[in-house]
């Protein structure tokens, strides 16, 4: 009886552990190796996506990352962008060789983090988080969690669905953003 009820407190225990969590508590390594803490990230909106260098999704996604970042961030918005291997090996380059490669082509100004794993057992805890919280695993490259100011994710989509189409929901959290600072004022 003992077992089971130590089983029950640290179920317990892991669910309010994990519903205290938000994206901004994590620790992530970058593109060029260093530690760097998301909450950093805490009072601007940010979209986090796993992301490849040989997809088919690439180009528009890219060159639309970067003109979120270039039109609301770097003070309220931010791309977070994770190389991830996983679908259809097609970020196979070095953490450096990526980081290279998107500043190059397509000027990124955005955070670069390590390549990671976005699903299964492997999987960062980032998105493993991202992933419960939002009901939705990624099952291929580009999928884009929307983060508010808090940490909270507000809402996820595949490749599928285009930057453009979501970039009226970044505005309109970007403007309360900017409307409550000046409020604040």
């Amino acid at each position: 009886m003992l077992p089971a009820a130590i089983a029950v407190f640290l179920t317990l225990f892991s669910v309010t552990e994990s519903k205290q969590k938000d994206l901004y508590t994590f620790k992530v390594v970058n593109s060029r190796g260093k530690l760097v803490s998301l909450e950093k990230y805490r009072g601007s909106v940010s979209l986090v996506v796993n992301v490849a260098s040989e997809c088919g999704y690439t180009e528009d996604h890219y060159t639309d990352l970067q003109r979120l970042q270039r039109d609301f961030g770097p003070y309220h918005f931010n791309v977070l962008a994770f190389p991830c291997n996983q679908f259809g090996q097609q970020e196979p380059g070095s953490d450096k060789e990526i980081d290279s490669f998107v500043r190059r082509v397509y000027g990124v100004s955005f955070p670069l983090f390590s390549k990671i794993a976005v699903v299964g057992t492997g999987a960062n805890n980032v998105y493993k988080y991202l992933v419960e919280v939002s009901g939705k695993e990624p099952d291929w490259n580009f999928w884009k969690y929307l983060v508010d100011v808090s940490g909270r994710v507000v809402e996820a989509w595949g490749p599928q669905v285009s930057v453009k189409e979501i970039r009226p929901r970044i505005a309109e959290l970007v403007r309360q953003i900017i409307l409550k600072k000046k409020e604040e004022l």
